[in-house]
């Protein structure tokens, strides 16, 4: 079967589940994506890129459905001249980019899954959890307008999946019964601990906190306030911060002086940066090394999506302190595989990762219960048999 995965990102949410599918299922996949051309093993890449370019205006409201029109334009005409060569079975594309959305006029019949990742809600969200970041006007009427690609790709798609219960469950009721929950899948033979988890019995202390970017929807302001009273409390604990100074997700640059939220924060002083370090944004052959190191990993988000760190960090055996919100509750149980406060709560996250930083081996077992959980549920080795059956039956017409 011939597999068209479209995605602005190489390898993003499809990468590592075509490779499977190749090299385990004998599928032919091609990716297209902003990214360069040729072959990455089995996978055949094809270039595109979106129209109207960087300098195109955009109103503020609908920036985000022009930009995935531009997406969806882009790959309409890489295609183009492919039309009567490439010929997949099936469509898989990523509804928020919206890159998949002109293509049943290029391959009429062909069958569309579509990857769902998120559905905006303006009230009672990822958007106003956090009173003390309010959106502005604009901002949250942006919101009422961000799922007009995933809309028309759901009103579209021969079917959809979704990574967890809690992303489903945020789509309008008439739309869910087309989406199944799939998790995409986690490379348990890469994200994996080498080190013995016992380790030593005393020395530094190493305290990991990851996030694409430094920012308030990802609790990095509250993750600080907790570091400082850690770090006050203990003299021997080292913070090891990965993520870049950007905000990915949220509004908050609309409030502060500041050029990145990591400034403003570090501006309330308080911190004893010897002992903080700021690592950027590493690949992953870096990162799973920062895990290997962790004898505490810190995660918080507001109930928005779950990001792959938390899933890769107990993947490699780490103890998790994590904020007790939606998505999280979902993938973590308190006390048996993680450890779940609340998300503004800095003394109870505090006392916590002060208790399990004095004897981190009385916390082991959760490390290694959250890696049995990732290898029993959200490893390829499980996920991909899912989406192959799911892809061979939308392919074959069964859906």
């Amino acid at each position: 079967m011939h597999v068209l995965f479209v995605h602005p990102a190489y390898p993003a949410q499809f990468g590592h589940v075509a490779r499977r599918l190749t090299e385990d299922r004998g599928y032919t996949c091609t990716f297209v994506s902003e990214e360069s051309s040729g072959n990455e093993g089995p996978i055949h890449r094809i270039p595109y890129r979106p129209t109207g370019g960087d300098s195109s205006p955009r109103r503020y409201l609908t920036q985000d459905f022009d930009e995935e029109v531009s997406h969806a334009e882009g790959v309409f005409e890489a295609l183009k001249p492919l039309r009567d060569s490439l010929r997949p079975d099936l469509i898989v594309g990523h509804a928020g980019w919206g890159g998949a959305l002109f293509l049943p006029e290029l391959f009429p019949g062909t069958p569309v899954i579509d990857y769902v990742e998120y559905y905006s809600h303006p009230h009672g969200s990822a958007i106003d959890f956090r009173p003390e970041w309010p959106a502005s006007e604009a901002t949250v009427l942006r919101h009422r307008l961000q799922n007009a690609a995933v809309l028309l790709n759901l009103e579209q798609c021969t079917a959809a999946y979704t990574p967890t219960r809690f992303q489903h469950r945020l789509l309008p009721d008439r739309y869910r019964s087309k989406v199944r929950v799939i998790y995409d899948g986690i490379d348990t033979e890469f994200w994996r601990r080498s080190m013995d988890l016992a380790g030593p019995e005393g020395g530094t202390r190493f305290v990991t906190y990851v996030s694409r970017g430094l920012e308030a929807m990802r609790g990095f302001d509250v993750f600080m306030q907790v570091a400082r009273v850690v770090g006050n409390t203990l003299p021997d604990v080292v913070f090891l911060v990965v993520g870049s100074d950007d905000v990915i997700y949220g509004h908050e640059l609309e409030l502060v002086e500041e050029a990145t939220f990591k400034e403003h924060v570090l501006a309330s002083g308080g911190f004893d940066l010897e002992r903080i370090r700021f690592l950027g944004w590493l690949p992953p052959e870096r990162l799973v090394q920062v895990f290997d190191m962790s004898d505490l990993h810190i995660y918080l988000t507001v109930p928005f999506v779950v990001s792959w760190s938390l899933l890769n960090a107990m993947a490699c055996g780490c103890t998790i302190l994590a904020s007790d919100t939606e998505p999280v509750r979902e993938i973590v149980r308190d006390g048996t595989d993680g450890l779940l406060r609340g998300f503004s709560d800095v003394e109870a996250l505090a006392e916590t990762a002060i208790a399990v930083l004095q004897d981190p081996l009385a916390y082991r077992d959760l490390g290694r219960a959250a890696e049995r959980k990732i290898r029993r549920r959200y490893s390829l080795d499980v996920t991909v048999p899912k989406l192959a059956s799911l892809f061979e039956e939308v392919a074959s017409g069964r859906t």
